[in-house]
């Protein structure tokens, strides 16, 4: 479940949200967000009324982050999200300083992650030659085909469960500049399917020769993840791994502990983990900055233990 709005692009506040994230400054920021009236149980406009209306302002033009919240009228048609990227496509040259997209920025009490239809990123990245930052919240209906942007540098995929295909597709996009990767694995109950053989090419860093931050979180098979990480290529390249919101156990827990690549690292996420107390505790003494909070306690079902990753609906 994702419970807040995001708070900040770059060093520009958004309302309603204490935010915990920030990205490099990239400038003023916009939110676009059809508020619902849960009593008439509707919307007071459509999307392209709205965005319309934004656009017949002085806004566009100054604006360098973009953040679209609910983007339906009252009832959710698949192609709602067509409309919304073909609105931004067809008028890109009335947002000519835009450097960060965020599509689905929304909490689990006003839909939940699993129930987001998404689209076909591919025309949005070729329409903006100048992007730098895109996050996209939801994987119903993702693609990205066979993609290539020269000024990317950060992509994040926010999902209870992402799709293999996705994930190879991203795994083969030509994103020469792309400095921060981070994707949500998943469950498979919510369609994330992918595996360890998925990720091959990220980890073997045959793409993005400038990735620095590596996130590959809310991971159901994080064990096997940290297994094929520990002597991965691309943990020479990278000063940050993300491995948050996963449910690691000692297993995983162990071998990244005893790899010295992992010790060469900057910073560590494990945060939302199952560790033993015994293995918290080893952490302590690693002298690697790590984030091993939130401890989870597995589940017990006749005499079966069950852990779970933190987001999934």
């Amino acid at each position: 479940m994702v419970f807040d709005w995001i708070g900040y692009f770059g060093d520009s506040t958004l309302a309603n949200w204490d935010a915990e994230e920030q990205f490099a400054p990239i400038g003023h920021p916009v939110r676009l967000h059809l508020e619902y009236d849960y009593a008439a149980k509707s919307t007071t406009q459509t999307w392209n009324e709205y965005f319309n209306a934004w656009l017949a302002t002085a806004e566009p033009a100054q604006t360098t982050g973009l953040v679209i919240g609910r983007w339906w009228h009252d009832t959710v048609d698949p192609g709602d999200i067509d409309r919304v990227l073909a609105s931004i496509i067809n008028d890109h040259e009335q947002l000519p300083l835009l450097k960060a997209l965020f599509v689905g920025d929304f909490t689990y009490e006003e839909w939940e992650i699993s129930w987001i239809i998404q689209g076909d990123y591919a025309p949005v990245l070729a329409a903006f030659p100048e992007l730098e930052y895109l996050v996209i919240r939801g994987s119903s209906e993702l693609s990205f085909g066979t993609v290539q942007h020269q000024n990317l540098k950060a992509l994040v995929i926010q999902t209870g469960g992402l799709a293999a295909q996705i994930v190879r597709e991203l795994a083969a996009a030509d994103f020469p500049a792309l400095e921060h990767l981070e994707l949500w694995l998943g469950c498979d109950y919510y369609g994330g399917d992918s595996t360890v053989a998925d990720l091959r090419p990220i980890l073997q860093a045959e793409n993005f020769p400038q990735l620095e931050i590596l996130g590959l979180r809310d991971c159901e098979y994080a064990d096997e993840l940290a297994q094929a990480l520990v002597d991965a290529p691309i943990l020479k390249q990278i000063s940050i791994l993300d491995l948050s919101l996963g449910n690691l156990s000692d297993v995983g827990a162990e071998v990244l502990f005893a790899s010295e690549a992992i010790r060469c690292l900057n910073f560590l996420d494990l945060h939302h983990h199952y560790l033993s107390n015994d293995m918290l505790e080893c952490w302590d003494t690693i002298g690697l900055w790590c984030d091993v909070s939130d401890q989870q306690v597995p589940q017990e079902d006749n005499g079966e233990e069950y852990r779970f990753a933190a987001v999934t609906e």
